[in-house]
């Protein structure tokens, strides 16, 4: 994050002001990924109408980063007059495409819009992966074809990879793929339950092997000695931080005008279509109780080694059944991270953890010596 970010989120913060918002215009997609989350039937996405209205409303109570995704954005047959409402109220806005729809003609509007990024979903290098884990035969291609010609109007494009059990194998191979592009990447270790509560997507994702391969990667994570060590105790100004951004500074709006603290999130928390965005904002009994939560305030991981390091997505918590307690997902990237279990995965798996903590012991006592 940069400088002039960081400050802008810390004086969001103090004001209270939804710096960042998640607007998904539908959930319909032509693209059917093995991992998605979302339920791809139309159950009565906003109107054209509703949505410049609360545009407006978002731009009021001070939103500055609109990121408008879906499922796929460009099934909207308004999507370019959303996209010139958005920029005439001088949004700061990110696009999320599987960009297969975007020839030309659309590419021009969107360089001409000022869209600060498009970031595409691409998850191997190979056809033969990507393609299945879209469902969609070509995918790849087309998706490749429009990044090459985005890339060629000026326009920021950043490709984005979910490690799957599927793709594992190629997250070298995407990142080649991204620097021949000459485009940014990013990898992402989690597999998100679906919304509705649905947690059979996460067996997609990679086992404790795979993660110890990534996390051990010194062209992902720099120093891997340092980043792979066991962190002191959190500090009295470690327990007092926030998780994240998700509630504070950074909404979610549905295609329906549901409001969530975060797209991986989905406590429920007003609608639009029955309240203005600031007064959900300000006065949902759910926000604040997201808002509410500090690292001391979770029983677990408060007593946890991890505490000051681990990436504990309350979001994942809650679809977990309490946005205080552990994220298991987080919990085993902490142990592939450093080889130490947390009390969460040694309730779970206590023979296999304690197993695991003894072998550990002699490599970290040779380290220490």
């Amino acid at each position: 994050m940069s400088v002039l970010m960081q400050e802008m989120s810390e004086k969001a913060l103090a004001l209270g002001v939804p710096l960042s918002v998640q607007l998904d215009l539908t959930y319909r997609c032509n693209e059917r990924c093995v991992h998605c989350y979302l339920d791809h039937d139309d159950h009565g996405e906003m109107t054209t109408a509703e949505i410049k209205y609360l545009l407006d409303e978002m731009a009021e109570a001070g939103v500055f980063i609109l990121t408008i995704s879906g499922g796929e954005i460009m099934l909207r047959r308004d999507f370019f007059e959303i996209l010139e409402y958005a920029r005439r109220l001088t949004f700061c806005i990110k696009l999320k495409t599987n960009a297969v729809l975007i020839r030309e003609r659309e590419a021009a509007r969107i360089r001409d819009l000022g869209v600060e990024s498009v970031q595409v979903s691409i998850y191997s290098h190979r056809p033969e992966v990507h393609d299945a884990i879209t469902l969609v035969p070509g995918s790849l291609k087309r998706s490749l074809d429009a990044i090459r010609f985005l890339k060629s109007q000026g326009l920021k494009v950043i490709i984005a990879n979910v490690l799957m059990t599927e793709n594992m194998q190629d997250y070298q191979g995407v990142r080649a793929l991204a620097e021949e592009l000459g485009v940014n990447s990013t990898l992402d270790p989690t597999v998100t339950p679906m919304m509705d509560g649905n947690r059979s997507t996460v067996r997609l994702g990679v086992d404790e092997s795979a993660l110890k391969q990534v996390f051990r990667d010194q062209s992902l994570v720099g120093d891997v000695d340092e980043f792979c060590a066991v962190a002191a105790s959190p500090s009295e100004d470690q327990m007092q931080a926030l998780p994240c951004s998700a509630g504070h500074t950074a909404a979610y709006v549905s295609p329906y005008g549901d409001v969530y603290p975060c797209v991986q999130f989905p406590l429920p928390s007003g609608n639009v279509r029955k309240q203005r965005f600031i007064d959900i904002w300000k006065h949902s009994d759910q926000l604040r109780e997201v808002r509410s939560i500090r690292l001391k305030d979770l029983p677990s991981c408060s007593q946890c080694a991890h505490g000051s390091t681990c990436t504990r997505c309350p979001g994942l918590a809650f679809m977990e059944g309490n946005m205080r307690g552990p994220s298991t997902q987080d919990c085993e990237k902490s142990f592939a991270r450093t080889g130490i279990p947390s009390a969460n995965l040694l309730s779970r798996k206590p023979a296999a953890a304690n197993l695991v903590q003894i072998r550990a012991l002699p490599t970290l006592a040779g380290a220490t010596a």
